[in-house]
């Protein structure tokens, strides 16, 4: 499982033209499962998510949590984060989880995460169009 976080002042997603998921400070997540990724490894990354201390206190140290600001997520599966370019110029996706299994743990992976905060999302396999303001810039590679 890989999961690239930013924090972020505002995030939205779209498809087909409508807004289907938008926040304002929190964080946003691009969500990708790796081919052999089962449900033990969501409990885990959650914990991390919640708890990784990257948003300033009162004296702009980063220090305090999303819980902590009572920040919102927006929560992006991006089966692109597993591509493969080591050989040639187009990238073999053959890492990524088959869709089936994929949107399984997707969801449960929200529903989970929605247990601590407010979880907005884009809609699993289809073309979204991502508005992100990054505030920092902070983003940052997680993978278990």
């Amino acid at each position: 499982m890989k999961v690239i976080l930013q924090r972020v002042l505002s995030s939205s997603v779209e498809v087909n033209h409508k807004i289907v998921g938008k926040i304002d400070q929190g964080l946003t997540l691009l969500i990708g499962f790796h081919k052999n990724d089962d449900t033990t490894k969501l409990d885990k990354m959650i914990q991390k998510i919640i708890h990784l201390r990257i948003f300033d206190d009162s004296n702009h140290v980063m220090n305090q949590s999303v819980l902590d600001i009572s920040g919102q997520v927006l929560s992006v599966s991006q089966f692109t984060l597993y591509a493969d370019t080591k050989r040639g110029n187009r990238p073999s996706y053959s890492n990524a989880m088959e869709k089936d299994k994929a949107i399984q743990l997707y969801n449960e992976f929200n529903r989970k995460l929605g247990e601590y905060l407010e979880v907005q999302t884009g809609i699993f396999g289809s073309n979204m169009k991502l508005k992100i303001e990054n505030d920092g810039p902070v983003t940052i590679v997680l993978e278990e």
